[in-house]
């Protein structure tokens, strides 16, 4: 059974590879296995650098999701109160850094179910709660979760993208959000989804 973040998304593009995993304005529609390609160009950037405690994005563009996986991926913590992700590491520089290869492979032994990802939880803990979330959401491999771009940064938001990861949806990003009469997901359809917040609200609570 999957007990880390890292192995999830391990996981996933590994079963997964050509099925479409994120839509972003600037980067179009990536397969899974392209979305962890892109993750481990930013996770090869982070580590490349002196390790820092603990990492946070807000450039407000998917590159944030992107980074939050890679720190995921990377067994270091996500907070607000994080060093930010240099910009050079989103496709600059840094991004899939030569330095950063043999660190980020060594991670696999460091990264553990109890290895803290977000305030007190750890990747065990995060992971039982997409579990429960996947059951009462009812998400697989066959749904298109619609999500505006704008409330990126905010848990709720935060929770469903790990959540369309951990079913295998397609998670597409909208620079405009759904009208609220459309439906909140769809399935083998292309219509916009209306984004409610409320079965996300409270997964990061401890």
């Amino acid at each position: 059974m999957t007990s880390t973040l890292r192995d999830l998304l391990i996981q996933r593009a590994a079963r997964l590879q050509s099925q479409a995993a994120l839509s972003a304005p600037d980067w179009g529609t990536l397969s899974y296995a392209q979305l962890r390609n892109r993750v481990e160009g930013v996770a090869l950037g982070l580590l490349s650098r002196e390790l820092p405690a603990a990492s946070f994005s807000s450039t407000g563009t998917a590159w944030d999701w992107a980074a939050e996986l890679a720190a995921a991926a990377s067994g270091l913590m996500w907070s607000p109160a994080g060093q930010a992700v240099p910009s050079d590491t989103f496709g600059g520089c840094r991004f899939n850094h030569e330095d950063g290869r043999g660190p980020y492979h060594a991670r696999e032994q460091v990264v553990q179910a109890a290895t803290l990802f977000s305030a007190d939880l750890d990747h065990g803990e995060v992971m039982l709660r997409l579990r429960r979330l996947n059951r009462e959401l009812g998400w697989d491999h066959t749904n298109r979760v619609d999500l505006p771009l704008a409330r990126l940064g905010e848990a709720p938001m935060r929770a469903a993208l790990w959540s369309a990861l951990y079913a295998g949806a397609h998670a597409v990003l909208t620079e405009e959000a759904p009208s609220t009469a459309k439906r909140f997901f769809t399935r083998f359809q292309s219509v916009p989804q209306a984004w409610d917040p409320g079965p996300f609200q409270d997964f990061w609570d401890v």
